[in-house]
């Protein structure tokens, strides 16, 4: 989720640098001037609990999946990511253990009958009730086999017969989304070429300062070479599978989460230091709706000026039903776990997870037992054309494998319907801009790109 503000940072880092080719950062053509020498770990494939056969059901034609309905109303003015909702002191961690031990299996599989597939958007009007109850109560569900939402127009159809809002993503300015569909409120998912062979680990779509409530993944075209498979864990099953005590070191300790690092050489003199982290700080941090310390050399790399979100707690109780769960992104941002698994990713995207009292990285004892604890209760979902899975993005966590060929998946969020929660705010029009430039940016990657940054 956080290629986020690194092709920006570098901008305003190299127009501020009397060189610019003294700024360091990996691209296909440059290396990190402190690339390490010694040998890099092992990468990978991280495991999954559960991974349910490929059916090979048909699709639609592009030209045909991405038709919109003009005569809809257009959705582009759609709601702010509404705030996240933190209530995550006094949680008893054993209590909350053996409450999240009894929860029920996530995602519940829905599959489309034939009589289902008859009703098209009715079937969703008619058991709208009955389906946000059940998404409240295994965090996910996973509609296959179903015709209408095999295009734009139909999975917005499904969206409306259920009967709820669309917001922007919490990071709509970070340019690693860009619409599939404007005026449906869609997003296109991370299909990028130069992203694919990247693992995108467990994460809730979420900042410290602003989730979406709920999240719509639909399929409208798999991998065409294989992989792909869309991964999806319930936030309570890893809070009751973490090992006890370090889920009580987590907790007690906070965590931040670096977001980009830029790379300035250590000989720069300190004023000259101090005067691209005040640059960055004023002119760029505030453009991404995140709250972020500009740091140096927090992961030890002499002269890397890094972006570092607010402390935050690993465990957050639902704003709905008050159950306490894992509610964080450690196994996609930890380096340790990015580094031992297939990534696709500059230096300058790359992240990091610290002790919040300490600001030191994660170890890699911790690292590992949250890969352990996480990955045992992923499914990976053979998602094919029409599949949607619906999200509650404070109870579950989802990620993608990498693939081959081409694949196209698509995302709408959504915000509360209580006018409170989700609050007064309306798209800030002017955030387009810097998302379509930082797409570009992306899209100039090449193929298959690999981060060699261990």
């Amino acid at each position: 989720m956080k290629l986020i503000v690194a092709a920006t940072l570098l901008a305003s880092a190299s127009a501020f640098a009397p060189n610019s080719n003294s700024i360091s950062i990996s691209t296909p053509s440059f290396t990190t001037s402190l690339a390490s020498t010694a040998t890099p770990p092992e990468r990978v494939a991280p495991d999954a609990g559960y991974t349910p056969e490929w059916e090979d059901r048909p699709g639609l034609p592009e030209e045909e999946f991405l038709q919109s309905d003009m005569d809809k109303d257009d959705l582009s003015g759609m709601w702010e990511c509404p705030l996240t909702r933190w209530d995550s002191e006094g949680i008893d961690i054993k209590k909350a253990q053996a409450q999240a031990r009894r929860q029920p299996s996530c995602p519940l599989e829905i599959r489309a009958s034939p009589a289902d597939n008859a009703k098209g958007a009715q079937y969703f009007a008619d058991n709208k009730a009955k389906l946000k109850k059940e998404l409240l109560k295994y965090g996910a569900i996973w509609f296959r086999g179903f015709d209408l939402m095999k295009s734009v127009d139909g999975h917005r159809t499904m969206h409306e017969a259920l009967g709820i809002d669309h917001c922007l993503d919490p990071l709509h300015s970070s340019g690693l989304r860009k619409f599939t569909s404007e005026r449906d409120a869609l997003y296109e998912e991370v299909n990028k070429p130069s992203l694919r062979g990247h693992y995108i680990g467990l994460h809730s779509e979420s900042t410290a300062k602003r989730t979406a409530a709920y999240a719509s993944f639909v399929c409208f075209q798999k991998a065409t070479e294989g992989g792909g498979r869309f991964l999806v864990a319930d936030g309570a099953a890893i809070l009751g599978e973490i090992k006890t005590d370090v889920l009580q070191k987590l907790y007690d300790r906070k965590i931040r989460i670096s977001v980009s690092n830029l790379d300035i050489p250590p000989s720069f003199p300190g004023f000259m230091k101090e005067g691209i982290k005040d640059l960055v700080d004023a002119a760029v941090a505030p453009k991404f709706d995140m709250d972020l310390e500009m740091m140096y050399e927090q992961d030890g790399k002499p002269g890397r000026l890094q972006a570092v979100e607010t402390a935050e707690s690993p465990i957050n109780r639902h704003p709905v039903t008050g159950m306490p769960v894992w509610f964080n992104n450690a196994h996609n941002h930890a380096r340790k776990l990015r580094d031992r698994r297939p990534c696709g990713v500059p230096e300058v995207g790359m992240t990091e997870v610290f002790f919040a009292d300490t600001m030191d990285p994660l170890d890699l004892e911790t690292c590992n037992e949250i890969k352990r604890a996480s990955e045992k209760h992923i499914t990976a979902l053979a998602m094919e054309p029409g599949d949607v899975l619906l999200v509650d993005n404070y109870r579950a966590l989802h990620g993608r494998d990498v693939f081959q060929g081409d694949r196209f998946h698509a995302v709408s969020w959504f915000t509360w319907e209580d006018e409170e929660w989700r609050g007064a705010e309306r798209r800030i029009v002017e955030k387009n801009g810097l998302n379509k430039a930082i797409n570009g940016m992306m899209d100039w990657l090449p193929k298959d790109f690999e981060s060699d940054q261990s």
